[in-house]
C-alpha cells in the first residue's frame, strides 16, 4: 500500500487585534494564531497582518496556493480608519501611486491603487483596545485596494499623505470577503474561491 499525502486544508480567519500572524516562536508571550483554533501541522498564513491589524486572513497547508494569493494577480482590500478627515487630494495621491515608503530599509515607490472614502463609516465592533474617542479630533474611513503587500504598506501610505492609520481591517482577498465572520472565528473551506 502506498503512502499518500493528506489532502490540503484551507481556512478563513477573522484575525483579532493583538495577535501575531504566526504559529511558532513566542516572543514576549505574544498571542499566536494557534491559540484560536487547532490548526493542522503545516498550516501557514497566506500573507500577514501585523499585530495591530485585524480582519481577513487565509490559512492553508498548500504552499503553492500561498504563493498565488500573495501574487499581484489577487487584490487585497483594506478599511483604514485614519486620523482626521481625509481630503480628495490625499485620496488622489494614494490612487496615483509613486508614494515613497520604506520597505526593508530601502525606499520603495507604491503602485497605483484604488482608494475611496467610506461614507457612511463602517460599523465594526469595538476592538479589545480602544482606538481613541472623539475628544482627540475627527477620524474618517477609507477603502484601499492593493495588488501588492509590503510590510505595513497601508499604514505607511496613509501616513505619507498626512493621515496616519489608527485602525486597519482587511476585508477582502480576491473574491473572499470577511463578511459577518466574528473576530477570532475560523471557517474551514474545501477550497478558496478567488
Amino acid at each position: 500500500m502506498q503512502d499518500t499525502d493528506p489532502p490540503n486544508r484551507h481556512f478563513i480567519l477573522h484575525k483579532p487585534f493583538d495577535f501575531l500572524s504566526q504559529f511558532k516562536g513566542n516572543p514576549k508571550n505574544k498571542k499566536l494564531l494557534g491559540h484560536l483554533f487547532p490548526f493542522p501541522e503545516g498550516t501557514m498564513a497566506i500573507g500577514r497582518l501585523d499585530q495591530d491589524s485585524e480582519g481577513l486572513l487565509l490559512l492553508t497547508t498548500n504552499g503553492k496556493m500561498s504563493e498565488y494569493v500573495r501574487s499581484r494577480k489577487v487584490e487585497k482590500e483594506y478599511y483604514a480608519q485614519v486620523d482626521g478627515l481625509i481630503t480628495p487630494e490625499a485620496l488622489e495621491k494614494l490612487r496615483r501611486g509613486g508614494l515613497e515608503i520604506t520597505h526593508e530599509k530601502q525606499p520603495y515607490l507604491t503602485l497605483p491603487c484604488q482608494a475611496i472614502i467610506l461614507e457612511p463609516s463602517p460599523t465594526f465592533p469595538e476592538r479589545s483596545r480602544r482606538v481613541r474617542d472623539d475628544r482627540h479630533g475627527p477620524t474618517s474611513w477609507v477603502s484601499i485596494t492593493l495588488t501588492e503587500g509590503k510590510n505595513r504598506q497601508v499604514r505607511k501610505m496613509t501616513a505619507a499623505v498626512g493621515f496616519p492609520t489608527l485602525r486597519l481591517i482587511r476585508v477582502r482577498i480576491g473574491q473572499i470577503t470577511l463578511g459577518s465572520l466574528p473576530s477570532g472565528h475560523v471557517l474551514e473551506v474545501d477550497q478558496f474561491e478567488l
